[in-house]
């Protein structure tokens, strides 16, 4: 289902059941895998790739360069970039033209989730079924099942598949007391 108010590129390619709430874009290029939610006026830039069981929330914006695996969530107002040395002007004072730049990559990792508020800087990967915190700023590597928050984010722990932070003593991934996984 796709809102009439969103503005979908027919060059995107749109998986099966997928919903685009109102006034989200999606450009050109863009492959939304199955199942996927795309909340309201969230922004998904040209050829951004996203894995089947994907919830992006309101207001996030995921610039070309991002890929997202399977069963990624992103919470309300994130910011996923693609510029290490963002200028609005060239040296010269001309105004800076796609060519102008290097795209740099973002790759979240299946089933990581990211709190209201996150932004990432390019360049980085974010682990399988890793957790950051609310607001905060990733500027390096988050492991797998990392727990990850502050501003810069820093280790704080791990987590279970389910989110839930481990106890000392348990190996990242491991079945917490809540799931038993």
């Amino acid at each position: 289902m796709i809102h009439p108010t969103a503005d979908v590129s027919p060059a995107a390619i749109i998986g099966l059941n997928v919903r685009i709430w109102h006034q989200a874009q999606v450009r050109e290029g863009a492959v939304i895998g199955d199942n996927c939610i795309v909340a309201k006026g969230a922004y998904i830039d040209k050829n951004v790739m996203m894995g089947d069981n994907c919830k992006i929330q309101n207001y996030s914006s995921l610039y070309h360069g991002v890929v997202l695996e399977r069963g990624v969530f992103i919470g309300p107002h994130c910011v996923l970039t693609n510029d290490k040395h963002p200028r609005a002007i060239t040296s010269d004072g001309s105004l800076k033209q796609e060519t102008d730049w290097k795209e740099g990559k973002i790759l979240v990792r299946e089933g990581a989730s990211l709190g209201a508020r996150v932004v990432v800087l390019p360049g980085i990967t974010i682990g399988r079924f890793a957790m950051v915190g609310a607001g905060s700023v990733v500027t390096k590597y988050v492991p797998d099942f990392g727990l990850v928050y502050g501003n810069p984010a820093r280790l704080q722990g791990y987590v279970c598949k389910c989110g839930q932070k481990l106890d000392a003593g348990k190996n990242a991934g491991e079945a917490c007391i809540q799931c038993s996984r």
